[in-house]
């Protein structure tokens, strides 16, 4: 790539990240009692099962106490519940509740209706076009984080 398209693209990637804040706070997904970022566990949560905090912290390649923190809001909003650990008694996991899975699902289905909104004067095509090129560029950035032993390990915020 050039280095001139690489320099709009990382414009591009900056411009997304600075509106994210503004595109959560337009989800009108209510009050789920934990911070967005918390809520982003009950994905992995829901689709893999019970997980201890170290694993579901890897999966998201966040800083554990950092996982830890947001597993204690939605344990103590409802959303998920520790269990004992099957292999290991002095261990928990941390599992969905079905508020949880709720929780999830309003989550998703806003944001889908926020990009439906967004995309609703694209051509179909171009839409499929852009999914299909925006799944491959994560799916590129995703390997080079896991084979550059220079990229930071994990997100602590």
């Amino acid at each position: 790539m050039h280095e001139q398209e690489s320099t709009r693209l990382a414009d591009e990637i900056t411009r997304l990240v600075r509106m994210g804040a503004r595109f959560r706070g337009m989800l009108k997904t209510g009050d789920l009692g934990a911070e967005f970022s918390a809520l982003m566990l009950l994905p992995p949560l829901r689709a893999m099962g019970p997980m201890r905090v170290t694993d579901l912290a890897e999966v998201k390649g966040a800083d554990p106490s950092t996982v830890s923190r947001q597993a204690a809001q939605l344990v103590k909003a409802g959303l998920a519940r520790r269990e004992a650990d099957p292999s290991d008694g002095r261990a928990s996991r941390l599992a969905v509740t079905d508020a949880g899975v709720a929780a999830c699902e309003r989550v998703r289905e806003a944001r889908v209706a926020m990009l439906t909104r967004v995309l609703d004067e694209w051509p179909a095509d171009r839409v499929a076009a852009f999914t299909d090129l925006f799944e491959e560029f994560n799916n590129a950035v995703e390997a080079h984080l896991r084979s550059d032993p220079a990229s930071p390990p994990r997100e602590t915020a």
